[in-house]
């Protein structure tokens, strides 16, 4: 096809998967794209996804739409390297999907009554999952919960499936002493352990208040991320202050910039309580 061709092609899909596989053409396409493997793009993948969820908390939907089609230039990116290998192409994957999507939602698609609450969807959903995972030769409860997946997330997703065969605390009261146990050992390794023996003490911490985060309904990323967003405006209003006197934190000390904080959530109360 001619350099220039690639501007006739009706505009969408179908064009995107020929820049595609123009960019990994040996020849005449682009150097790093055809240097590229599922390795070293995985890492762009898990960040547009991010960036797809961050325009989403920003609320910001020419961002989103932006995002989107990062993420999917992604999907299109693997699919490509897979069909250059003969294992399956772009088309083998939307099938796939939409053939998943037929089969779990019998009630939309088949035959079930629609007469249901999500609760009970979300039951439905994860039974034709695992029957999907047994047929795939997964016995094992915490089988395909993937690797890759971000720490809290897997540890969350790892403590659901524990959770449906009744490993579970049956209240948060069980979860709050575990936390006080935990955090007990995590101060006895930091008097008298080592590197090593801290770090698996801070991690089994992290999971508790995961699995608490589980028994009170609260999504724990989204959680974090709330708190992450609070201390950078926080920490600005810092910066803000101080920079009215021509000054830095680094011309600061704890003790002033702790009180600034503190204006600074008072501030924000003050503004709360107005609205």
């Amino acid at each position: 096809m001619p350099r220039d061709a690639i501007h006739d092609l009706p505009e969408g899909l179908e064009q995107l998967l020929t820049i595609m596989q123009r960019l990994r053409d040996p020849q005449t396409g682009c150097p790093w794209d055809v240097e590229q493997t599922y390795a070293t793009i995985a890492p762009y993948t898990i960040e547009e996804a991010y960036e797809v969820a961050d325009a989403i908390e920003r609320g910001s939907m020419p961002e989103l739409r932006g995002e989107l089609g990062d993420l999917l230039f992604q999907v299109v990116f693997h699919a490509r390297m897979a069909e250059e290998e003969g294992h399956f192409s772009f088309h083998d994957v939307t099938r796939d999907v939409a053939r998943k999507m037929i089969d779990r939602h019998p009630h939309v698609f088949g035959d079930e009554s629609r007469d249901k609450s999500a609760e009970q969807q979300t039951v439905d959903w994860e039974t034709v999952k695992a029957a999907e995972r047994a047929a795939k030769g997964a016995s094992g409860v915490l089988d395909d919960v993937a690797v890759g997946l971000p720490a809290l997330l897997r540890a969350l997703k790892l403590q659901k499936r524990a959770a449906r065969v009744g490993f579970d605390w049956p209240s948060t009261d069980e979860v709050l002493d575990k936390i006080a146990e935990e955090s007990a050992e995590l101060v006895e390794a930091r008097d008298t352990l080592g590197p090593d023996e801290i770090e698996e003490e801070m991690g089994d911490l992290l999971f508790v208040m995961a699995n608490l985060s589980r028994h009170m309904g609260v999504d724990p990323e989204a959680a974090l991320r709330r708190a992450n967003a609070k201390f950078t405006r926080r920490f600005r209003a810092i910066e803000a202050a101080l920079a009215q006197q021509g000054r830095t934190p680094d011309d600061s000390d704890l003790a002033e910039m702790d009180a600034l904080w503190d204006a600074a959530k008072a501030a924000e109360k003050r503004t709360k309580d107005l609205e």
